[in-house]
C-alpha cells in the first residue's frame, strides 16, 4: 500500500481561531463562491497610486512564535491513505486527477501539485477535494512563516512602509491559515451524519465559505505593498503570494465539483 501524508501546522499556532459557521453566515450569491484569476499585479507595479499609511503600526506579538512553531510542520503528518481497491492502478489515479484539475482555472498547476497523491485519491471527489485542500494549507503555512521572518527582519530596517506591509500581509496569511484548517476539519466530517443529502450540502456549503473566505485574505496579503517601492523583498513576496492563491484557487474550484456531486 502506497502512503502519502500531507503535513498540516498544529492547531496552536494562530491566535485567533474561527467560530463554527452556521447556514446564515454562507454567501448569499453564487459568485462568492467561485474560483477567480489572480487580479493584475497593479499593487506591486510603480503605477499603483499610493494611498495614506495609517501613522502607527503595532506589531503582532505572536511573530516569533508562530515562527518558531512552524518548525514542527512535519511532526504530525495527515495520512491520505486510501482503502486498496484491487482494481485501481496509480495510471487511473493520475488520469482521474488531470481530468478533475480542468474544472480549476490552473489545471496544470493542479496536476503537478497533485499527482503525487494519485494512490490516495483514487477515483474519489471528495478525496480529491481534500488532498487539494491540505496542500493549500501546507504552502499557505510556508508562506506565512516566510513573511513572518521577513516582518522581524523589517523591524531593524529604515522602511517601515514594506515592516507595514509585511505586518499586513502576515495577519492576513494567519487568517488564511484558520480559513483553511476549518476547511479541511469540516471535510473530515462530510459524510459522518450517512448519506442525508441536506446535511452534505451544508456541510460543503460550510467548506466552500472557509476555503472562499481563505482566497480573500490571501489576495489581500499583498495590499499593502502598492506604497513600497520596488525591489527584491516586494517582488518575491507578491511573486510567492500569487503561486498560493492558483493552489487556493485550484482547492475551492475542486470542492465545488465535489458539492456538486450532491452526495457523499
Amino acid at each position: 500500500m502506497d502512503t502519502h501524508v500531507v503535513p498540516v501546522l498544529h492547531s496552536s499556532l494562530f491566535k485567533h481561531p474561527k467560530t463554527p459557521i452556521n447556514r446564515d453566515t454562507l454567501p448569499s450569491s453564487p459568485r462568492a463562491l467561485i474560483p477567480r484569476k489572480n487580479k493584475p499585479n497593479t499593487l506591486c507595479s510603480q503605477e499603483s497610486k499610493l494611498k495614506k499609511m495609517p501613522t502607527q503600526m503595532q506589531r503582532p506579538l505572536l511573530l516569533l512564535p508562530f515562527f518558531l512553531t512552524s518548525l514542527l510542520l512535519y511532526c504530525q503528518p495527515i495520512s491520505t491513505v486510501a482503502s486498496p481497491d484491487p482494481t485501481f492502478s496509480p495510471s487511473n489515479g493520475t488520469d482521474y486527477i488531470r481530468s478533475g484539475c480542468g474544472a480549476t482555472l490552473y489545471p496544470e498547476i493542479c496536476y503537478a501539485s497533485l499527482s503525487r497523491y494519485a494512490s490516495a485519491v483514487q477515483n474519489s471527489p471528495g478525496r480529491l477535494a481534500r488532498v487539494a485542500i491540505k496542500v493549500s494549507l501546507l504552502r499557505t503555512s510556508h508562506m506565512a512563516a516566510y513573511v513572518s521572518n521577513l516582518s522581524r527582519q523589517s523591524d531593524f530596517g529604515a522602511d517601515n512602509r514594506a515592516a507595514a506591509a509585511l505586518h499586513d500581509c502576515f495577519s492576513n496569511l494567519g487568517d488564511a491559515v484558520d480559513e483553511i484548517r476549518g476547511s479541511l476539519k469540516q471535510m473530515r466530517q462530510v459524510g459522518a451524519a450517512g448519506p442525508s443529502t441536506e446535511s452534505f450540502q451544508f456541510q460543503m456549503g460550510n467548506v466552500q465559505t472557509w476555503m472562499s473566505a481563505a482566497l480573500t485574505d490571501e489576495d489581500t496579503c499583498t495590499d499593502g505593498f502598492e506604497d513600497v517601492g520596488d525591489g527584491e523583498v516586494k517582488t518575491e513576496v507578491c511573486n510567492r503570494a500569487a503561486d498560493v492563491k492558483k493552489l487556493t484557487s485550484n482547492a475551492l474550484a475542486l470542492v465545488n465539483s465535489y458539492a456538486a456531486t450532491g452526495t457523499p
